[in-house]
């Protein structure tokens, strides 16, 4: 058992560097995680009597593999992407075929959808450009269309441990929503069995 303010105050922190968006290098990555501790250190104390005097750390072991597993393949994506453009950028073809896909979440909370979509825009070669709260869609444009589920694969599995995390309705592995337009209406059928929707 321990006081419950105080982890939620670190995990808000740490979630602060995914909100922010944050440039990634050590000394920035540090005076954000600072001001984050701060913020979310000042807000879980002032909600803290919602929390109750003491509560079980049984949540916070079973959410902080999937906050590492989040975070490892965010870093992952973060490197080989970082390749996969650099490479792209020096060839002499420039092989690059921009296009914007949509992506239907299974995430519902405004957090989680914000740490999905500014983990898309640290990542070189896609960017979150708009999000329909109607369907609860990223809009994401990416440097390379040709391959939409390379696109949603990461995304994916990031959502995954988000469900999680954010103790979402849904779990892991549950089937991501269909967007308009899919094999039921008659739509594209390769972009909606991947839960994402080419537009080019």
């Amino acid at each position: 058992m321990s006081r419950r303010w105080p982890v939620s105050g670190l995990v808000m922190a740490v979630l602060w560097l995914f909100v922010r968006g944050v440039e990634l290098t050590p000394q920035r990555l540090l005076e954000e995680f600072i001001i984050g501790l701060g913020v979310g250190m000042g807000i879980a104390f002032f909600f803290r009597r919602f929390y109750g005097d003491e509560a079980p750390i049984t949540r916070s072991l079973r959410v902080a593999p999937y906050a590492a597993l989040y975070l490892a393949t965010f870093l992952w994506e973060l490197l080989t992407a970082n390749v996969d453009v650099a490479v792209r950028t020096l060839s002499p073809s420039m092989p690059i075929d921009p296009a914007v896909v949509e992506v239907p979440l299974r995430v519902r909370t405004p957090l989680a959808i914000t740490t999905i979509a500014n983990s898309i825009t640290l990542t070189p070669g896609t960017l979150t450009m708009d999000y329909d709260d109607e369907t609860n869609s990223l809009y994401v444009h990416s440097i390379d269309g040709s391959d939409p589920d390379g696109i949603l694969e990461p995304i994916r599995r990031w959502e995954d441990y988000a469900l999680v995390i954010f103790d979402e309705e849904l779990k892991p592995g549950d089937p991501a929503p269909q967007v308009e337009g899919g094999p039921a209406d008659g739509g594209d059928a390769p972009a909606a069995a991947t839960g994402g929707e080419q537009h080019g």
